[in-house]
């Protein structure tokens, strides 16, 4: 990280490596498109190289900082497009020895869960991909959020809560 920050871009590009995968999935599963996915991965670390020499950890992890530089990144995008919304369907990709029906299963929750991902408040949609799908700690959900650790834990709960009463009332939603 030190050498990083001094300009180093080997250690940079261990940095990369290390963070890729965890950040396009981040945003894959926001945007539910792999191209702009990857563009907006890319974006991500060229705003992190660029800005590398003014990081600072101050109780924020570098994987959590270059989640906020996502975070950003996407709310531009969308303002862009002017769409409000965020997470959006994911096709699941197919593995030839998948039984087809199982996939479509699979494929018909993934979707309801997002649907109803969509009905969150935006501090619970956050913290419920970060920390089911992004797998992010607790610690570092709150410092991306800038509250404590038992807030993030409550704000999930609730989330949870919310989540479970959307879908058993919801035509269509899997309970």
């Amino acid at each position: 990280m030190e050498r990083a920050i001094t300009g180093d871009a080997e250690s940079f590009g261990q940095l990369y490596d290390h963070y890729i995968d965890r950040i396009y999935r981040h945003l894959y599963y926001r945007m539910g498109n792999p191209v702009d996915a990857e563009d907006l991965a890319a974006q991500v670390f060229l705003k992190a190289w660029n800005a590398i020499g003014r990081y600072r950890p101050m109780g924020r992890p570098f994987g959590v900082w270059l989640l906020s530089i996502a975070h950003n990144l996407l709310v531009d995008h969308y303002r862009a497009q002017r769409d409000s919304s965020s997470i959006e369907d994911v096709i699941i990709p197919a593995d030839d020895s998948a039984d087809p029906v199982a996939l479509a299963e699979k494929s018909f929750a993934s979707a309801n869960l997002r649907q109803a991902i969509k009905k969150l408040k935006r501090d619970q949609q956050v913290v419920v991909v970060m920390r089911y799908i992004d797998e992010v700690d607790y610690s570092d959900i709150a410092a991306f959020l800038n509250k404590s650790e038992g807030a993030v834990r409550v704000i999930l709960h609730r989330a949870l809560l919310s989540l479970r009463g959307i879908m058993a009332r919801e035509p269509g939603m899997l309970s």
